[in-house]
């Protein structure tokens, strides 16, 4: 049971390195943009992404993995 819980909130490697890119291209439009010039609710987006690519936990993918995998 644990186990399984686990697993729902355990990214891949190819997970991990896809939401790093992602927030390092965010991180660059909010850089060209200016960074006085953006919302502060735009910083969540690529923190939370480089926090599940450091620890590859990713609590955006258990409720889609508890929706969509029926095994």
């Amino acid at each position: 049971m644990v186990r399984k819980i686990k697993s729902l909130f355990t990214a891949s490697a190819s997970m991990r390195m896809f939401m790093f890119n992602s927030s390092l291209f965010i991180l660059i439009g909010i850089w060209l943009t200016g960074f006085d010039k953006v919302h502060w609710f735009i910083y969540f987006v690529p923190t939370f992404f480089v926090f599940a690519a450091a620890t590859g936990l990713c609590l955006g993918l258990a409720i889609p993995r508890l929706i969509f995998d029926r095994d």
